[in-house]
């Protein structure tokens, strides 16, 4: 090193690159007929940090600028862009390490190795992975859609190999190993499309006329700006309660798909509010206790 110092403060950089050379040369470890040197080792870690780089800024290219000329959803933009990104990786990465004259067959006898241990150790982390690309290439869960496994609940926001992120209601980010979605039932509330039914379970009373109580539910319905008009909202008889007359609002809502309590909420604030006004009542659960007075005479 006194050296090296030397010769750069007297100028002599011939001495200072023969000094550099020799170091890049140093061999690390030997990989078959292939030795892999520090010049190569680092070569390798500048090529594959550039590779990914290059890779994620193709992804978002891809999905918010080429992909949306298409009209394609958020969720199928967001997954070509992805599995596009993975391709690059893979075919940069071989690229590399064939321009770099390592000796694949020595890495496919490391890769063996490497796969034991994965079988061993890291088995979730392959589970993970592999159920990361089944569901990329599959989807039955896409960036945007609502979901619910295993008491989680909220909106799909990013899909990577490992995991899924998930929003809930309360802005609360949840991680959620990609194998949840493929070993466990998934409730996707808007697979297909946003267009949810809701049933909103509403009781009057005996002496009400259940056909002034289906038009108050039917206009309370359409009078809400969250209710789909198609398909029209109805309402079911659904049984004679204990207590009360029961029927059953069904409205349909692409808007309220992420938060069915406030639509719900916002049904039953203006129910209470139409049948106070139309003088409908609404039970409580009661019971009538009868005693029957007066005790036989005994002989």
């Amino acid at each position: 090193m006194e050296e090296l110092y030397q010769d750069i403060v007297q100028g002599d950089f011939s001495s200072f690159w023969e000094q550099v050379q020799a170091w890049l040369q140093w061999n690390i470890i030997a990989l078959g007929d292939s030795k892999i040197t520090l010049g190569l080792l680092l070569w390798l870690i500048f090529s594959i940090t550039a590779i990914m780089i290059v890779s994620e800024v193709i992804r978002k290219f891809l999905a918010n600028r080429i992909l949306p000329r298409y009209g394609l959803d958020v969720g199928t933009r967001q997954s070509i862009a992805t599995i596009a990104k993975y391709l690059l990786v893979s075919l940069g990465f071989f690229t590399i390490l064939q321009n770099s004259n390592v000796d694949l067959s020595a890495l496919g006898i490391l890769a063996g190795a490497i796969g034991v241990g994965i079988g061993f150790g890291l088995q979730n982390i392959t589970n993970n992975f592999i159920s990361g690309l089944i569901i990329l290439f599959e989807r039955p869960i896409k960036t945007g859609d609502r979901i619910e496994v295993n008491g989680v609940n909220g909106d799909v926001v990013k899909i990577s190999a490992r995991s899924t992120m998930v929003v809930t209601n309360d802005n609360i980010t949840i991680i959620v190993p990609n194998s949840q979605f493929i070993d466990n039932p998934v409730i996707n509330w808007s697979h297909h499309d946003r267009n949810i039914r809701f049933n909103i379970p509403v009781g009057v009373s005996y002496k009400e006329n259940p056909e002034r109580v289906k038009e108050i539910l039917i206009q309370v319905a359409k009078d809400n700006p969250g209710v789909l008009k198609t398909p029209v909202p109805d309402v079911l008889f659904d049984s004679f309660g204990e207590s009360s007359l029961d029927f059953n609002l069904r409205i349909w809502t692409n808007e309220y798909t992420n938060k069915p309590r406030v639509l719900k909420s916002q049904l039953y604030y203006e129910i209470f509010k139409r049948f106070s006004e139309a003088g409908i009542e609404i039970p409580f659960p009661q019971r009538d206790l009868h005693i029957r007075s007066g005790l036989e005479n005994k002989a």
